[in-house]
């Protein structure tokens, strides 16, 4: 590998790098969809695992360096956080419930509360992406 990298420049070297660091198996998830996330928590010498519940608002990147926004409202505040798809600490990705939108951004989500905020339900049954 040590050749390898010596042939390859720029971007391509950049990429053969990246690639060694990135998942293989990732779940297939759209925007609108309600996430659990399960993020790795190290407090002291102790590592869990806990669980963030909300809708998926954007997906933005590439590569190794995608990520994607997960909102939710706890206690009436609107609590967003931004997960790197490949890091470590993401542990789990699992799809709650699949939502139908027609917006790659839902940023308009933002401004509202109550009922008003929620995505319909995607009944349609969507194909695996691989």
């Amino acid at each position: 590998m040590a050749d390898e990298k010596k042939r390859l420049k720029g971007q391509d070297l950049l990429n053969s790098i990246e690639a060694h660091y990135m998942k293989d198996k990732i779940t297939s998830f759209q925007v609108g969809d309600a996430l659990e996330v399960g993020v790795r928590i190290s407090e002291g010498d102790k590592t869990r695992v806990q669980l963030f519940t909300g809708t998926c608002i954007a997906r933005k990147g590439s590569g190794n360096r995608e990520t994607f926004t997960v909102r939710r409202i706890v206690q009436g505040e609107g609590v967003e956080r931004i997960f790197p798809l490949h890091s470590p600490n993401v542990e789990s990705i699992q799809v709650v419930r699949q939502g139908r939108v027609r917006r790659a951004k839902l940023n308009y989500l933002r401004d509202r509360t109550g009922r008003s905020s929620r995505v319909k339900e995607d009944q349609r049954t969507r194909t695996e992406e691989a």
